[in-house]
């Protein structure tokens, strides 16, 4: 018999124990639960050090007591704080992390209540479904099968919000990509660079410019992204898809080409 190795994360410590009993009653399903998000990843990482990966994980959308905003991702690849406690991460942020890290393991978000726009967000996290809490057992594993079948599970009410969302969100996306081509490779760059935090010195420490040419390819940058701020000209930048540049890497060669 295949089994089928699932992972309930819930801070509610009643809730997920009594789910992961449910489960466990069941002659092909394994469980294990976790309280956080962290704990969770400490949990897939154990797992393939085992040899014995988890095929599901079951995600509380209010994981960590309320939703992230709207492109924010928290840190969960690491296990710990600075402080040595476990960081807050929220339900969505840690599908997202999953998704990325562990594309193998199928996500559930399990909800209190049906929300359309946090569903779509799920769903673009990499969320394979979204069920009700209080949804039968029968249900539960229904969801369980059919998303390890590359299927996606939706309340038959949430369809039309959802996809409303997703439109929207779509829409958003290209109109943000399009603003985003109107700008010069360096000033994408630069782009780049304050979208990984980077205040005008370090990204002209970074670029071999001066403070002052950083400054005015920074100011080019909001014009053209039609914001007036650094701010939301990150939030602009995530929403097409740019990410931060690489720290961790070298810095951009000296020359004219992206000047």
């Amino acid at each position: 018999m295949v089994r089928i190795r699932v992972l309930v994360v819930d801070d509610h410590r009643i809730f997920a124990e009594s789910l992961a009993a449910a489960l466990a009653a069941e002659p092909d399903v394994d469980v294990a639960a976790a309280g956080s998000g962290p704990a969770a990843v400490r949990c897939l990482e154990r797992g393939i050090a085992e040899g014995r990966n988890f095929d599901v994980m079951l995600v509380d959308a209010d994981l960590g007591g309320n939703a992230a905003p709207p492109g924010a991702r928290a840190p969960v690849a690491r296990a710990v704080s600075d402080d040595g406690e476990d960081p807050v991460v929220d339900g969505i942020s840690l599908v997202a992390g999953v998704r990325s890290s562990q594309p193998g393991v199928r996500t559930v978000v399990l909800a209190e209540k049906d929300d359309p726009r946090r569903a779509a967000l799920a769903l673009q996290a990499g969320a394979s479904g979204w069920v009700a809490k209080d949804c039968s057992l029968q249900r539960l594993l229904a969801v369980i099968r059919g998303v390890l079948r590359d299927e996606t599970h939706l309340p038959p009410a949430l369809l039309t919000g959802v996809l409303r969302e997703l439109t929207a969100a779509r829409k958003h996306r290209t109109e943000s990509e399009r603003l985003v081509e109107s700008l010069t490779p360096r000033e994408r760059e630069v782009l780049r660079c304050m979208v990984a935090g980077l205040g005008r010195k370090a990204v002209a420490e970074r670029l071999f410019l001066s403070p002052h040419t950083v400054r005015t390819h920074m100011q080019n940058v909001l014009g053209k992204l039609g914001v007036h701020s650094t701010l939301a000209a990150v939030a602009l930048a995530r929403r097409a898809g740019v990410g931060p540049v690489d720290l961790t890497g070298s810095v951009v060669e000296r020359g004219g080409q992206l000047a």
